[in-house]
């Protein structure tokens, strides 16, 4: 997908003014745009909002921030679970006026940006998901929605990024991401950022999947080549 080209871009883009004119929904997908070779990426579902802002070329992450959100009279207001500039910035609401148009999504920020739906696609493992514990499972305590310490994956339209962080605190710990795909038990992640070191960004890792339930069941080697063995459960929708 060639993307248009904007001549304006500021980060970090929290603070936002304005009012909304419509009430309207946004719908789920992967949205982007790229501002001189600094790609903004935006994840919707419809809850749920994470937005990743990373160089390609030379790799450099820049931020991430996500939460649950609502939308009222043409604004989202989010309620950030994660805040890579929190430690400086210290925000944990967000106010975003927005209009759409086609499959543009434009976001009223300062400065505006114009992000384009990307192609909808389906696969498995697709949607949000929990880490939950080492497997194999035999009945160990599980890391849940109540533990504050959290690590998500959020898998959409062959987008995948996961996210560490603490609800309480506010303490980020890393992300990445990428492309993704999901077919016959096999895994692949495409890194295309990782907050942690940049080198890794053009690794692929293959892994092995099984869906049990409500869990994923996630094998293979870790980047030092050691067995691994991570069970991940599906977060459920606050929506339901």
């Amino acid at each position: 997908m060639k993307l248009k080209k904007l001549n304006i871009f500021t980060i970090p883009l929290f603070f936002v003014y304005g009012i909304g004119i419509i009430n309207s929904q946004i719908q789920p997908g992967v949205y982007v745009t790229e501002v001189d070779n600094v790609r903004h990426e935006l994840k919707l579902s419809d809850e749920y909002l994470i937005h990743s802002v990373y160089k390609m070329a030379p790799a450099d992450f820049k931020e991430t921030h996500g939460g649950f959100y609502q939308i009222k009279d043409g604004v989202l207001h989010v309620d950030l679970e994660f805040n890579s500039n929190y430690e400086s910035d210290g925000v944990k609401k967000l106010t975003i006026p927005f209009s759409q148009q086609d499959e543009e999504l434009i976001l009223k920020t300062d400065p505006q940006l114009t992000f384009f739906r990307m192609e909808s696609t389906e696969q498995d493992l697709d949607g949000a998901w929990l880490f939950a514990t080492r497997g194999p499972d035999t009945g160990q305590e599980r890391r849940g929605e109540e533990n504050p310490r959290k690590t998500l994956k959020f898998l959409m339209d062959n987008r995948f990024q996961w996210i560490a962080y603490q609800t309480e605190t506010m303490k980020f710990s890393g992300t990445g991401g990428g492309s993704y795909t999901a077919e016959d038990g096999v895994y692949t992640e495409n890194i295309e950022y990782f907050s942690r070191d940049n080198s890794r960004v053009g690794a692929s890792l293959e892994f092995n999947y099984e869906i049990k339930g409500d869990d994923w069941h996630h094998t293979g080697k870790n980047s030092k080549g050691e067995p691994m063995y991570e069970i991940w459960s599906m977060r459920p929708s606050k929506n339901k």
